[in-house]
C-alpha cells in the first residue's frame, strides 16, 4: 500500500514539473514575441502599426511579472 501511494506521488511530481516546465518555455517565448512584434511595430509610420504597438504593451506587463516570478520560484529551488 505505501509503495503504491508513494509511486503515485513520484509521477504526480513528474507530471507536474513537466507541465511547469511546458508553460515556463510557453511564457518565455510568447513574451518575446510580445517584445519583437513591439519593437517592429513601433518603428512604423503607419497608424496600423502604431496600433499593434499598443495592442502587443497591454500583454507584455503581466508576462513580465509571471516572468519575475518564475525566476524568483527557480532561484528560491537553487537556495
Amino acid at each position: 500500500m505505501i509503495t503504491t501511494v508513494t509511486t503515485v506521488t513520484t509521477v504526480t511530481t513528474v507530471a507536474a514539473l513537466g507541465l511547469t516546465a511546458a508553460i515556463s518555455i510557453a511564457l518565455v517565448v510568447t513574451l518575446m514575441v510580445f517584445l519583437i512584434a513591439r519593437e517592429l511595430a513601433s518603428a512604423g509610420l503607419s497608424r496600423f502599426s502604431s496600433r499593434i504597438a499598443r495592442f502587443t504593451s497591454v500583454g507584455i506587463l503581466p508576462l513580465s511579472i509571471a516572468f519575475a516570478a518564475m525566476v524568483a520560484i527557480k532561484i528560491a529551488e537553487v537556495l
